[in-house]
């Protein structure tokens, strides 16, 4: 995405610098108007929305099976978790759906209130219903941002517990290498029910010794611990683009106010 952009904005210098001076006038007031904070802001989110929902969707699947492998041997035990996942992954859909759109729309709506807007067309026309509708992107941007806070937060779990397993795993090779006695690391193990992936009844429930450090030796774990990874980090950077479309709302909405007031209308 990123050298598509950049090729574009190469394009666009080399059009404008070869272009007759009445297209040069032009193209420097349409790129003017450009509001480049919204835009920064649907390129971050459409960035984090691939990565969180990409990943997180083939992350869901893969954990179903680490514990129906690994965690639990009655169905019974981990019905409760698949359940889960398939109905966190029809969310994943609509959550792409949902930010792709609305995406569009502030990015429209910071085309509307941009300042840059009055110097291309000569005014300036701002409505209520244009200051009403600033104003509920603003209530629903801060609304979403304090949604995919607790989102954020919750992507962290399922890092931490593969970040827990991976250091118990190094820590049952170092002493497997370092003392002869099984007995001495067979005590270690990871339960998955104290996450709360499986109810406390489930058996076993948890992994020990040189089998948890085998679990962490295949490449399902490390595939799986990657792609947590890589949604908490699209989840990290949706964040940070619900944060920038709060400032360029609020400060388009402050324009507009302040456009009202001098009675431009």
């Amino acid at each position: 995405m990123c050298c598509v952009v950049i090729c574009a904005v190469f394009a666009a210098c080399v059009l404008i610098y070869y272009a007759p001076s009445g297209c040069y006038d032009c193209c420097v007031r349409c790129i003017g108007a450009v509001p480049y904070p919204s835009l920064v802001a649907t390129l971050l989110c459409y960035a984090g929305m691939a990565l969180f929902c990409g990943c997180g969707h083939e992350a869901l699947s893969q954990t179903e099976v680490l514990v129906e492998t690994y965690f639990a041997r009655n169905i019974q035990d981990y019905v409760v978790v698949a359940s889960f996942i398939k109905y966190s992954q029809y969310v994943i859909y609509g959550l792409a759906s949902f930010f792709f759109l609305y995406g569009i729309l502030l990015l429209a709506e910071g085309f509307y209130a941009t300042s840059a807007v009055k110097q291309t067309f000569g005014e300036f026309r701002s409505t209520q219903f244009g200051r009403c509708l600033s104003l509920t992107f603003i209530i629903v941007t801060y609304f979403l941002a304090f949604i995919w806070l607790a989102v954020f937060a919750f992507t962290a779990i399922p890092v931490f517990f593969l970040f827990n397993m991976e250091q118990t795993c190094h820590d049952i090779n170092i002493l497997a290498e370092t003392t002869p006695s099984i007995n001495q690391h067979a005590w270690i193990c990871m339960d998955a029910r104290q996450y709360g992936l499986l109810p406390w009844n489930a058996m076993p429930g948890k992994v020990c010794g040189m089998t948890l450090a085998s679990i962490c030796k295949t490449g399902e774990f490390y595939v799986t611990y990657d792609l947590y990874i890589a949604a908490f980090a699209g989840a990290g950077i949706t964040l940070l683009a619900l944060f920038l479309y709060m400032v360029a709302t609020t400060y388009n909405y402050a324009v507009l106010r302040f456009l009202g007031r001098k009675g431009i209308r």
